[in-house]
């Protein structure tokens, strides 16, 4: 078998050659394999194998005892899995050690999701008499009917939607290209803000930005936070709203109303499923709250 060093090699080259992620990300992942490659070899060997389940559950043991909290360990475990399934893959392994190691409770905790109530509480909210309310009403409704990342929606530009379609076309962490359909509210204010809303603010200017703000610039990310914020409050949501808020809710309502993993996985842009896998926990409180209240037995 090749050394490990040059396996965790292989595996790098793969994720920045096939899976296009990005520098930031990859250096992540170097880090993460380095650190447990290193307790491998302090723990006596220097090698993988289809039996290094209890090594690794002991790794994750002592990454514990350093005082990494759970969601710093369930990256790392998103990681290690990752490395063993691509071992897997390439046939250098004939098992996966890692596949029943479950993630660390609370790891990967998701922000506070919204309830559908809250979200449509929300998305009325803007003044939509002026045209910077009508865009923040269109960036409010397009950032919950495609789940975008907030910086993904401040660098949509015209070219990225196809309203007769009802698509939009967006490019993710690592410069990855995904289609995400739009749905017809989203469709019918994107019409609107591009016919009235986007004229009036931009005046003589030209821009290829989707949503601008000064002199046909997109908005900063920190100033769609500041806006967000002060929109869930108006609107008098309690909870702690961000731009991801909007996100992890799409993931939710969407498994909440019986999509597939998968489908949600691509529409969100994950290269690991194990990443969606964050939000089944919404569906199954939604799955335990109808058994109690229509099972007979419940």
């Amino acid at each position: 078998m090749e050394t490990i060093d040059t396996l965790v090699d292989r595996y790098i080259n793969y994720l920045l050659v096939e899976k296009g992620l990005s520098t930031k990300t990859i250096e992540a992942y170097s880090a993460d394999l380095s650190r447990y490659t290193a307790y491998l070899s302090a723990n006596g060997t220097g090698d993988v194998s289809e039996n290094d389940t209890r090594l690794l559950l002991r790794y994750l043991i002592a990454l514990r005892g350093e005082g990494l909290t759970p969601r710093s360990r369930a990256r790392h475990l998103v990681t290690i899995r990752g490395f063993y399934r691509f071992l897997v893959q390439e046939r250098i392994l004939s098992a996966d050690p890692a596949a029943l190691i479950d993630m660390p409770k609370s790891g990967l905790r998701l922000p506070d999701v919204l309830s559908v109530n809250e979200v449509e509480r929300l998305l009325k909210t803007p003044d939509t008499t002026k045209p910077t309310g009508f865009r923040d009403a269109a960036m409010l409704e397009m950032l919950y009917a495609a789940g975008l990342r907030v910086s993904e929606l401040i660098g949509l530009k015209l070219l990225d939607v196809n309203l007769e379609a009802g698509f939009v076309r967006v490019f993710g962490k690592g410069a990855r290209e995904r289609i995400v359909p739009i749905g017809r509210h989203a469709r019918n204010k994107m019409e609107r803000y591009l016919a009235e809303s986007r004229p009036e603010l931009l005046k003589r200017i030209t821009s290829p930005y989707l949503f601008i703000a000064r002199a046909g610039k997109p908005m900063t990310r920190q100033g769609f936070w500041k806006m967000l914020k002060r929109y869930a409050q108006q609107a008098g949501i309690r909870k702690n709203v961000s731009p991801h808020s909007l996100r992890h809710s799409f993931a939710s309502h969407l498994l909440e109303g019986g999509a597939d993993l998968r489908a949600v996985q691509v529409m969100l842009g994950h290269v690991d499923i194990s990443t969606t896998q964050i939000y089944t926990h919404v569906a199954r409180d939604q799955l335990k709250r109808m058994h109690r209240k229509y099972h007979p037995r419940g």
